[in-house]
């Protein structure tokens, strides 16, 4: 047995069930262990994809969508500055994964085995792929030694899952890989237990909610475990707390039809903080902006990481910090707060009374608000839906309210260009369920198109995209017009770099790998398109290309 061997039989036995790979020919000793030498239970399931931005966003969506431990294989250093973006996005979003990319380091110079001059010249930097990707991760690292390669397999894998929750990065010789194992293989190692809260803060916060004549909760990743989102429907029920979710949720939090939902809140964030006497930040990282801005009597801040250690200011007034696991906080709030005997005031009333009223309307224009609301008739209960549009977000959040807990993923942080294969990894983790992405035209040019679609096909990942065309970049010509109210770009209608022109043919790229695809561009065409895009996608890739007016109509 070698050490090629080991590594597969390390991350199986470490719980690692499956490997997202865009490697290249450093990982040839890792080929031959998988060509039938193991029984397939013992080693993880390898799936080849075709880019690197493609293996980790897929390893994301996958971990955010199933809470198991994906493993990534990467082509040295120039595959893992691909995978850098994607990588730094699962540092800040706390998704964890032990990520691998080969190297060399005998360079051939006997008695180290020919590996090629292409190590030499062509693929190697100081201090290798490690020191590349540092920045990106929690924690990276080359093994000293072919005896260290198992046991700092375990450790990647027990430190991925350790608080704060996040990718690990591994650096493996390909000389290691080919020597023989000369040790027994370890034994599995254990992995890290939540981190309890504090209960002496917990009853300080419980005391506050029972005690609160407006409380207010905040939360954008409560919903990471589905488990919270009745958590904190109870919580809300006990203390009578508006629950809003602030700008940027990347999960579904909580019911958008339950009376205490106040609603994704954007602008007038400060202004409603402002008017409650306790704040709960439930996972909440930008909980209102400015930061600075809300002064709150009582501001309680909970989660994994809630003063966010991996960001370069964070500055919220918060007189409490209760770190630890998020669902075992509120799991101990909801013992602890004695139940109102009376309903409290919602600090607004619910906005689902408007949505609804707005929903029942008939469309005429067909726009974002129209597409949201024909996709919230016709997603199927157990939908999915996956989003990387940033103008149209709000939209989408605010109509399509036929969600669930694990039923909404957010996939626009800090850069787009990862939606396609986040969806591809939500779906691959439960093949069962229909999951929809939505896209604006923007975002699908930064992301490794061909790459995702391919390894769509390839293993037969089913999914409906909504692709959000408006010919441009909105929120780009938005930031102009926002800076520059009365300046030249405005008075004359030129917006430079705004403009996706001419607009490209998406359909034909999803038939080229195998899928179905379809223009629309009505109010009439909406729902029947629709229709057959859910229908399609019960058995392949299915796009809608949906036409809007350009975001800049003078170019």
């Amino acid at each position: 047995m070698t050490n090629s061997d080991l590594f597969l039989l390390c991350l199986r036995r470490m719980g690692v069930e499956r490997i997202y790979a865009s490697p290249g020919s450093d990982w040839a000793p890792v080929w031959e262990a998988l060509a039938g030498k193991h029984a397939p239970d013992s080693v993880p399931q390898y799936i080849s994809v075709r880019h690197e931005e493609t293996a980790v966003s897929m390893a994301s969506g996958y971990a955010r969508a199933s809470g198991k431990l994906p493993a990534v294989m990467l082509h040295t250093t120039v595959g893992a500055l691909h995978a850098a973006m994607c990588l730094r996005a699962a540092l800040h979003e706390r998704v964890p994964m032990v990520v691998f990319a080969g190297e060399s380091i005998g360079f051939s110079e006997p008695p180290s085995p020919m590996l090629g001059r292409q190590w030499l010249r062509l693929l190697t930097d100081t201090g290798g792929p490690a020191r590349l990707i540092e920045p990106c991760v929690k924690w990276s690292v080359g093994p000293n030694a072919p005896a260290l390669l198992g046991h700092t397999i375990q450790r990647a894998c027990q430190l991925a899952q350790s608080a704060p929750l996040g990718p690990v990065f591994v650096s493996v010789p390909t000389e290691y890989l080919l020597d023989p194992v000369t040790a027994p293989l370890p034994a599995p190692a254990a992995l890290p237990s939540p981190v309890a809260p504090d209960h002496a803060a917990l009853a300080e916060l419980a005391a506050a909610l029972s005690n609160a004549k407006h409380p207010l909760i905040v939360t954008e990743e409560a919903g990471r475990d589905p488990r919270n989102v009745e958590r904190l429907v109870t919580l809300a029920e006990a203390s009578g707390a508006t629950v809003v979710e602030a700008w940027q949720p990347y999960y579904f939090n909580f019911p958008r039809d339950h009376a205490l939902y106040g609603g994704i809140v954007a602008e007038d964030m400060v202004a409603r903080a402002q008017s409650a006497d306790v704040i709960v930040l439930a996972d909440a990282v930008v909980p209102w902006h400015p930061a600075s801005a809300v002064t709150a009597p009582q501001i309680f801040a909970l989660g994994e990481d809630p003063l966010r250690s991996h960001l370069p200011h964070w500055s919220v007034p918060a007189t409490r910090i209760i770190p630890g696991d998020l669902g075992v906080a509120l799991e101990t709030l909801v013992r602890l707060v004695k139940p109102r005997s009376t309903s409290a005031r919602p600090l607004q009333a619910s906005a689902s009374s408007s949505s609804q009223a707005s929903a029942a309307t008939a469309d005429t224009t067909f726009d974002t608000a129209a597409i949201a609301r024909a996709l919230n008739e016709q997603l199927p209960a157990n939908g999915v839906l996956v989003n990387e549009t940033i103008t149209h977000r709000l939209d989408l959040l605010r109509h399509v309210r036929r969600l669930g807990p694990g039923g909404f993923f957010e996939s626009s942080f800090g850069g787009l260009g990862v939606g396609i294969a986040t969806a591809l990894g939500v779906k691959h983790a439960d093949p069962q369920r229909t999951v929809v992405l939505a896209i604006g035209d923007g975002a699908f040019h930064y992301n490794p198109v061909v790459g995702s679609l391919g390894a769509a096909q390839e293993h037969g990942i089913n999914l409906l995209v909504i692709l959000f065309d408006n010919a441009g970049y909105r929120s780009q010509r938005g930031d102009v017009i926002t800076y520059y109210p009365d300046g030249q770009a405005v008075r004359s209608g030129r917006f430079a770099g705004t403009a996706i022109d001419p607009r490209p043919d998406y359909v034909k790229l999803a038939e080229a790998y195998g899928g179905f695809g379809e223009r629309v561009s009505t109010i009439a065409q909406l729902r029947p398109a629709l229709e057959r895009g859910f229908e399609q996608a019960r058995y392949r890739l299915a796009l809608l290309h949906m036409v809007l007016p350009p975001a800049n109509p003078t170019t």
